[in-house]
């Protein structure tokens, strides 16, 4: 499951679904609730895939994102906040796609997981 960034930085790229934890909040319930959030599904987180805390990878500021692997629990994709649309793509679309950030470092970490 991707998004379509609604704003920049990247407004119009693919990306993987996600945001900024809340106060109060851990990790793992932003994730579920970005995901539910950004594409209207529901998750179960599975596993963590890594942290990611290059300097650069956002030209925002300093940001780090911790990456999990989840498995979709119910929910239409219905994509709203900062994403202007959401789908399900195979592998191989995928690899075609220009990502944001650095999202496809990340999908293929994810792939080593499995």
């Amino acid at each position: 499951m991707l998004i379509k960034r609604k704003n920049n930085p990247f407004k119009g790229l693919w990306a993987l679904p996600g945001g900024f934890v809340e106060y109060g909040e851990t990790v793992e319930q932003a994730a579920v609730r970005e995901a539910r959030e950004e594409t209207g599904i529901f998750v179960d987180i599975k596993k963590l895939v890594g942290v990611y805390s290059s300097p650069d990878r956002d030209p925002r500021g300093h940001t780090v994102t911790i990456c999990v692997l989840a498995k979709p629990s119910g929910g239409t994709v219905t994509p709203s906040t900062d994403a202007a649309d959401a789908s399900y793509f195979s592998l191989y679309e995928i690899n075609s796609l220009k990502l944001a950030f650095d999202h496809k470092k990340i999908l293929k970490d994810a792939l080593k997981t499995l």
